[in-house]
C-alpha cells in the first residue's frame, strides 16, 4: 500500500530548482496554446524537453517521475497539471511569495466608524490593505491583498481593484463557498453588546465566517452579509448604486447614519431582521441563525414598521 505524501513531502519536491522549470515550462506552454472546450492539450516529453534547461533525458525523466502524483499527472498524450500543480505554478508565476512593494499613502472618501471622519488615508502593511482614519488614528477596514496586485495597481487604481476583488470573493462567501480553496463556509452572527467595542461604533451584530477546510476567517457588521447578497445588490442597483463596486469604508456611512440596521426579532427559533434604507425605500432581509436568508421584502414610503 502506497502511503499519503504529506505536505512537508510534496514541498521538499520543489527543492530543486529543476523541477519548478519543468512546472513553469508546461505552464508557459499552455498559454501558448489555441483556445479549446476540452482544456490544455498535454505535454509530451519531447516537448518539455526543448522547454527547459535540463542536460540529458534521463535527468528529465527522473525528475517528470518525481512530479507525477504530486504536481503533474501524466496521460497517453503527456503530462497536465494536478490541482496542486495548477494552484502552486500560479502562485509562483504571480510571485505571491515575495513581499507586495511600498506604496505611497492614498487619500481616499469614506467614513470612520469611530468619529465620522470621512477624509481616510490608505496603505499596505504587509499583506493588508489598510483604510485608516488621520484624525483618530483607528484602522477604519482592512482586506488582504496580493504582491501581485500590489505591483499592477497603484493609487486609485489599487483601490478600484481592491473593491472589486473583495466584493468577488465576499460574494462566494454569502453562498458558503470558501474563495480561497472553494470548501464550505460556515456562519456565527455575534451579539456586538458581548464584544470589547467602544460605544461610537453603530455595530448590534458581527457575522465570523470562516472554512472548514482552510480555515480562512471573513469578519463584519451583520448588515455587511447581507448587502452583498442578490436582493441588496438588486436593491441598490435599482437605485443607482453598485454595491459591488463599493469599498467597505465607503459602507460605513450607511451604519454610521443609522440607515443599516440588525436586530433580532425572535429567539425560538432564533431570526434576526436586517433592514437596508435608501432614501424612502427599504429592504428587510429576514435570517435565521446562521444567518441564511429566510425571506426579504421591499417597504416604501411610511410604511416602515
Amino acid at each position: 500500500m502506497v502511503s499519503e505524501k504529506t505536505a512537508a513531502d510534496m514541498f521538499s519536491l520543489l527543492s530543486d530548482e529543476s523541477r519548478v522549470g519543468i512546472l513553469r515550462a508546461v505552464a508557459v506552454a499552455q498559454s501558448e496554446q489555441a483556445l479549446s472546450n476540452s482544456g490544455f492539450a498535454p505535454l509530451s516529453f519531447s516537448d518539455i524537453y526543448e522547454r527547459v534547461a535540463i542536460d540529458n533525458t534521463s535527468k528529465l525523466s527522473y525528475h517528470l517521475g518525481e512530479l507525477t502524483g504530486t504536481y503533474l499527472r501524466k496521460t497517453e498524450d503527456g503530462y497536465v497539471f494536478t490541482h496542486a500543480g495548477e494552484q502552486i505554478i500560479r502562485f509562483i508565476l504571480a510571485q505571491n511569495f515575495r513581499r507586495p512593494p511600498d506604496i505611497d499613502s492614498i487619500e481616499t472618501e469614506g467614513m470612520c466608524l469611530f468619529c465620522g471622519e470621512t477624509q481616510l488615508e490608505a496603505g499596505l502593511d504587509d499583506q493588508y490593505f489598510i483604510v485608516q482614519c488621520p484624525s483618530c488614528e483607528q484602522p477604519v477596514t482592512g482586506y488582504i491583498v496580493t504582491p501581485a496586485q500590489a505591483r499592477a495597481h497603484s493609487g486609485p487604481a489599487l483601490l478600484e481593484s481592491l473593491k472589486r476583488k473583495q466584493a468577488a470573493e465576499f460574494g462566494l462567501v454569502q453562498d458558503g463557498i470558501c474563495p480561497e480553496c472553494g470548501g464550505v463556509i460556515r456562519t456565527e452572527i455575534l451579539d456586538a453588546s458581548e464584544q470589547s467595542l467602544p460605544d461610537e461604533v453603530p455595530v448590534s451584530y458581527f457575522a465570523i465566517e470562516e472554512c472548514e477546510a482552510c480555515l480562512r476567517r471573513y469578519s463584519g457588521p451583520l448588515t455587511y452579509c447581507v448587502a452583498f447578497r442578490p436582493a441588496a445588490i438588486a436593491f441598490y442597483w435599482d437605485h443607482g448604486v453598485n454595491i459591488l463596486g463599493t469599498g467597505w469604508w465607503e459602507l460605513h456611512r450607511y451604519l454610521r447614519d443609522g440607515r443599516w440596521s440588525a436586530e433580532q426579532v425572535a429567539t425560538d427559533p432564533v431570526e434576526y431582521r436586517v433592514e437596508l434604507r435608501y432614501e424612502d425605500a427599504v429592504l428587510r432581509v429576514f435570517l435565521d441563525g446562521d444567518a441564511r436568508t429566510m425571506r426579504t421584502e421591499r417597504v416604501r414610503g411610511r410604511n416602515f414598521d
